[in-house]
């Protein structure tokens, strides 16, 4: 039976009150339905642009938004259907998490890794490998120097520990753990035990994501850890293997507290980033005492608040570089609801004008 054996670190107590106190900021501010929907939009093409460039998809973020919204973009077959794919899966977790509900009395399945792999595979690997575990030894090897830098267990071992891996998820003790925790864990285990022949990274980080869904830690859907694994590959994949690469007679004996505290880390690193995003374009609290109501604010007015809090002010000939596509008139009118609702206070003639966070 798979136990997971680690230690709960300082390190890893820091990073979970930061991914706590982000969490609270996050869950309870008070954005405008379009900026919601903008986050979340924002999140998953993080996901999907970092989570398969990690992998070694060579598309930029911005030929990954191309793709995602239908655009042309000049680039191989598989690195596009590489995009649509893990887009796909994304959806289906969400659809997952959604049906399931809030009631958290999920029953976690073998079947449902698989539907994850078929899912970031299609149109990849061939059908009879497509949603299937590996049935060869494979190796992980280092490209520059070709040595052999991790050997996954062999082909015959894989359903057996997927299923210890699947039971442990739906034990007592995992529903007990931190959602963090859990979801480094199974990270780490995934891509430990490599069942597939391609796709594992992916998988691995889709199923972690899936079970924060189902323990109602969605966060909203606006974070991608994914961005912190990406901007330092090296570390992430050294991190996986030096836990891995563990001298033990059982593999049950890893110490995975390294791997946890990194992964933890990376969690925080995100969610704070999220929350400083959110605490900018969110109404104040005491505007929203001294006003007496939440101010509902539309995306142009979010943006011009979020503008002026970051830069001091807002002048006339500020309004190309924020809005390039509307008139002076629409931005004028914006910032009069604005000043209406006391939110911004105008400073000087009209050519000259500045505007100011009152």
């Amino acid at each position: 039976m798979f136990i997971p054996k680690y230690s709960i670190t300082n390190r890893i107590l820091r990073d979970i009150g930061i991914v706590e106190a982000s969490r609270e900021v996050i869950m309870n501010a008070p954005l405008v339905p379009a900026w919601e929907a903008k986050f979340r939009k924002e999140a998953m093409e993080r996901t999907v642009h970092h989570g398969t460039h990690l992998e070694g998809n060579p598309l930029n973020a911005e030929e990954v938004r191309d793709v995602l919204e239908g655009e042309e973009v000049i680039a191989r077959d598989r690195d596009i259907q590489e995009i649509l794919n893990y887009r796909n899966v994304l959806k289906f977790i969400d659809g997952i998490a959604i049906q399931i509900g809030s009631s958290g009395a999920y029953n976690f399945t073998i079947e449902t890794i698989l539907e994850i792999h078929k899912l970031t595979t299609e149109q990849i690997l061939p059908p009879e490998s497509s949603g299937k575990f590996r049935i060869r030894q494979v190796v992980i090897k280092n490209t520059k120097t070709g040595q052999i830098s991790y050997t996954p267990p062999p082909a015959v071992e894989v359903p057996y520990l997927i299923e210890d891996l699947v039971n442990w998820i739906n034990s007592d003790e995992a529903r007990a753990t931190h959602p963090i925790i859990k979801a480094g864990i199974i990270h780490y285990e995934i891509a430990r035990i490599h069942p597939f022949s391609d796709g594992n990274g992916r998988v691995a980080r889709a199923v972690a994501t899936l079970v924060m869904f189902l323990d109602n830690y969605d966060i909203r859907k606006f974070f991608s850890f994914e961005e912190y694994f990406d901007e330092n590959p090296m570390q992430y994949y050294l991190t996986l293997q030096a836990v891995s690469n563990q001298l033990v007679l059982d593999t049950h004996e890893r110490d995975l507290t390294p791997w946890l505290e990194y992964f933890t880390e990376g969690v925080a690193i995100e969610l704070n980033r999220v929350k400083e995003k959110v605490q900018r374009i969110s109404v104040d609290a005491k505007i929203k005492d001294k006003l007496g109501e939440q101010v509902m604010l539309n995306e142009r007015q979010m943006i011009i608040m979020e503008y002026i809090h970051r830069h001091k002010g807002l002048s006339n000939k500020d309004f190309r570089k924020i809005f390039p596509d509307y008139s002076d008139d629409t931005v004028l009118r914006e910032l009069k609801f604005l000043r209406q609702k006391g939110l911004v206070k105008k400073s000087g003639g009209t050519k000259k004008a500045i505007y100011v966070l009152k």
